[in-house]
């Protein structure tokens, strides 16, 4: 019995150790930005009001088109099914928004299958490679950035960063749940990879 407790000690604080530094990787990588030219901007999906983006949506679409606008990428794949009972995928919802801002349909590529953000990868690069795509920015909220370079990088795809340079999430009172939610995603992934492959 002593052992068992003895292992159980070791292994939470392991556990707390390896969270304390994913946390702190997640905080000082949401400021990373590696605006490089590629093939195309890698939208991933979240949630959309009615046949509108929300605001998180919204200032990811704005930014992607920001980087087609400004020469960083060709095409733009925006990506995300119908989630939360939405009449509309969030890649529909996110293709109209962009077509509003005078992006060229024949520039816009979406996938309208993916419920989570490793879906939302291997759906993009199914379409990438249809399309003859090679090298990727990835748009989303800076915390979330992290984790979803991580699942790109698992993916197979070649990705950089390119978090939004707005976000709905102004104070730290706002962000501090998001910033917990992602912790615990990335380190639960993290634990995924390293037991389950």
């Amino acid at each position: 019995m002593y052992r068992l407790i003895k292992t159980l000690q070791v292994l939470l604080t392991a556990l707390f150790t390896f969270t304390v530094f994913a946390a702190y990787g997640i905080w000082t990588y949401a400021a990373e930005t590696e605006n490089i030219k590629t093939d195309a901007a890698i939208v991933l999906g979240t949630k959309v009001v009615g046949n509108q983006p929300s605001p998180m949506l919204r200032e990811r679409i704005n930014h992607s088109v920001w980087l087609y606008e400004n020469g960083f990428v060709d095409k733009i794949i925006f990506t995300g099914g119908k989630t939360d009972g939405a009449d509309m995928a969030e890649s529909e919802v996110s293709r109209n928004y962009a077509l509003k801002l005078d992006v060229p349909a024949e520039d816009i590529l979406i996938e309208t299958e993916s419920m989570i953000t490793e879906e939302n990868f291997l759906y993009a690069n199914e379409i990438a490679e249809e399309h003859g795509l090679d090298s990727f920015l990835v748009v989303s909220d800076p915390l979330h950035m992290k984790r979803a370079l991580l699942m790109a990088q698992v993916a197979g795809i070649d990705a950089y960063s390119s978090p939004t340079q707005s976000s709905i999430f102004q104070t730290f009172s706002s962000q501090l749940p998001f910033f917990i939610r992602e912790t615990v995603c990335y380190v639960a992934y993290v634990l995924a990879l390293a037991f389950l492959h």
